[in-house]
C-alpha cells in the first residue's frame, strides 16, 4: 500500500555531508583560513574550471519570513551566493540560533557549538516582531547578541538593529573567527563600516569567556557612555548654531558694527554746515543724503535684531 521510506545514511539529509563530530577547533581554524584565502582570490567561472564561491567551514542558515525588501535583504543575497541555506518554518536547527527570544548572550564559550553545527538567524522585520512565529523556528541553543551598532543603509547608527549579515559577522567576531566575518562582509560595499563602528565593543566581547562576562562588559560600556556622552559636533560654518563661529562667506558682527559706525560718521559729516553757509542747491543735496542715510540704517537695525535673536 504505502511506499517504504528510504533509509537515511550518513550525509543523506538534503544531499549535504555532515561535518565530522570530533573536529577540533584547530582544524576548524585552518578551514577558516583556507576559506578566507579562497574568497580574496579572483574567482574564475565554474565552466572554465574555477572552484566557484568559497565554501565556509560551518553551516549558515536562516528562516526567511518575507518581511524585508528583497533588494535590500542581506540574508537573501547571501543565499543567492550559496553561503546561506534557507529553512522552512517548523524545521529545527541544531546549532546556535540568534533569536530575540533567547535567554543568554553569544560568548566565546559557543566556539565548539558553532564549529560543529553552525549558526542560524531569523530574517524578520524589527517592526513586526509581534507577528513573527518564533515558536515555529525551533532550536536548542537560542542566543542574543549584545549591544552593537548597525552599519547597514537601512538602520545605520541605530543600536541593536543589525541585518542578517551583521548578525552573522558579529557572532563570528565574538567567537574569535573574525576571518569568517570578513568573508561575509566583503560581499557588501558598506560591510567594512560595521567592523569599524564596533571594533572596540567586539574586542571587549571576544575577550570574555562566558555569557555573564559579555553581559558585564556590555553594562560597563553603556554606563561609561552615559556618564561621558560625546560632545555634539559643531559645524563652524553653521551661522544658525548660536556658537561663537563665523561663516567666512558672511560679514562678522564686529565688522558689521564697524560698518554701522562708519555709516553714522559719514551721515554726521554730511550734516548741515555748522557755520550755516551754503546755497539752496547744497541744502537740497543734504536733505537727499539724510534720506538715504535713514534708509541705510533701517536694514542695519533689522540685521542687528536678527543677530541678537541668534545669540540669545
Amino acid at each position: 500500500m504505502g511506499r517504504r521510506r528510504a533509509s537515511r545514511g550518513p550525509g543523506a539529509e538534503g544531499g549535504r555531508a555532515r561535518r565530522p563530530a570530533g573536529r577540533s577547533l584547530e582544524a576548524f581554524a585552518e578551514e577558516v583560513g583556507a576559506a578566507l584565502r579562497a574568497s580574496v582570490e579572483p574567482e574564475a567561472p565554474e565552466d572554465q574550471g574555477g572552484p566557484g564561491p568559497a565554501q565556509l567551514p560551518c553551516t549558515l542558515a536562516m528562516w526567511e519570513l518575507g518581511h524585508c525588501d528583497p533588494r535590500r535583504c542581506t540574508g537573501r543575497k547571501l543565499a543567492r551566493l550559496g553561503l546561506v541555506r534557507c529553512l522552512r518554518l517548523g524545521h529545527r536547527f541544531g546549532g546556535l540560533v540568534l533569536s530575540p527570544v533567547g535567554s543568554q548572550y553569544v560568548s566565546p564559550a559557543d566556539r565548539h557549538l558553532v564549529a560543529q553545527s553552525g549558526v542560524a538567524v531569523i530574517d524578520c522585520s524589527w517592526a513586526r516582531l509581534d507577528e513573527t512565529p518564533f515558536g515555529k523556528m525551533r532550536g536548542s541553543h537560542l542566543r542574543l547578541l549584545p549591544h552593537l551598532v548597525a552599519a547597514n543603509p537601512v538602520n545605520y547608527g541605530r543600536p541593536c538593529r543589525l541585518s542578517c549579515v551583521e548578525a552573522f559577522a558579529a557572532t563570528f567576531c565574538i567567537l574569535g573567527f573574525s576571518d569568517l566575518a570578513v568573508i561575509l562582509l566583503r560581499k557588501f560595499k558598506w560591510g567594512k563600516g560595521f567592523l569599524d563602528l564596533n571594533r572596540q565593543l567586539l574586542d571587549k566581547y571576544a575577550a570574555c569567556s562566558s555569557p555573564e562576562e559579555v553581559l558585564q562588559a556590555e553594562q560597563e560600556f553603556l554606563a561609561h557612555a552615559k556618564e561621558h556622552p560625546k560632545e555634539e559636533e559643531i559645524d563652524p560654518f553653521d551661522v544658525d548654531s548660536g556658537r561663537e563661529f563665523a561663516n567666512p562667506n558672511r560679514p562678522m558682527t564686529g565688522s558689521r558694527d564697524g560698518a554701522d559706525s562708519d555709516t553714522e560718521d559719514e551721515s554726521e559729516e554730511l550734516g548741515p554746515d555748522p557755520d550755516g553757509g551754503g546755497d539752496g542747491s547744497s541744502s537740497q543735496e543734504e536733505e537727499e543724503t539724510a534720506e538715504q542715510g535713514a534708509e541705510a540704517r533701517v536694514p542695519t537695525e533689522i540685521w542687528k535684531g536678527i543677530k541678537k535673536r541668534q545669540r540669545n
